[in-house]
């Protein structure tokens, strides 16, 4: 299937083609030279909201007709499902990026104020984080008590995942992990910081930092915290419906 508009490739939102068109990208044919460049991929990793280097990779084999830029039977019921889900998706995703302003026009959601360093990192932390592998304990394969467990480091002389064996699943090493200057940051580049009142607003710098309220918060004291954090323009991580 050929692409002939933003909409026909999964995962694109009428949030992400106003994004497009601050880095200068309207068409698709010059989305299409955007995502075969490595320096613009990374451009685009870092505007777009909700987009990885997966969703990237997506677009890249659709252009190229290697996989269908969205499925035939979701296009047939997309007039009954996509309106019943549409709003039930803004409530139940309270981080969405993009929300629809009472105008009808499409508002960002407020951003962090990053240099170059920084905003690289992150799009580097992203990619890696995008072909870093699932690591598994030892012998989960035998035990099915083992299936969801979470990573153990493997112990004993004759164990082979110890050995680094190439038939046994790879270990948790040090250059898996991301960027350090950008570690612990949320991905928007925030940096969190938990609240349980109004008062710890006060401290909180807008441009770098985002709150994120306390699970044991009442609904009346965190309609306060929201509405206070509205006021000083601070940005809520988990934004109640």
């Amino acid at each position: 299937m050929t692409v002939k508009d933003f909409k026909d490739l999964r995962g694109m939102t009428d949030g992400n083609i106003e994004e497009l068109k601050t880095i200068g990208i309207n068409t698709v044919d010059e989305l299409k030279a955007a995502v075969n460049d490595d320096a613009k991929v990374k451009e685009v990793i870092k505007t777009l909201s909700g987009v990885g280097p997966k969703t990237v990779a997506n677009w890249k084999a659709a252009f190229d007709g290697e996989a269908p830029a969205k499925a035939e039977p979701a296009k047939k019921e997309a007039p009954k499902k996509e309106a019943k889900k549409e709003a039930p998706k803004e409530e139940e995703e309270p981080e969405a990026v993009v929300v629809e302003a009472s105008e009808g026009e499409y508002v960002v959601k407020k951003k962090a104020e990053l240099d170059a360093e920084t905003t690289d990192a992150l799009a580097k932390r992203a990619m890696i984080s995008g072909r870093r592998p699932a690591f598994k304990r030892q012998e989960w394969f035998r035990y099915a008590k083992f299936k969801d467990s979470t990573w153990r480091k493997p112990k004993g002389i004759h164990s082979k995942m110890k050995r680094r064996l190439k038939r046994r699943g790879p270990i948790v090493d040090i250059g898996f992990r991301g960027p350090a200057s950008v570690r612990g940051l949320h991905p928007t580049g925030f940096e969190e910081v938990l609240v349980y009142n109004v008062d710890n607003l006060d401290k909180i710098d807008p441009k770098k930092q985002a709150i994120r309220i306390g699970g044991t918060v009442g609904t009346k004291k965190r309609m306060a915290i929201e509405d206070r954090a509205d006021e000083l323009g601070i940005r809520v991580l988990n934004r109640m419906v």
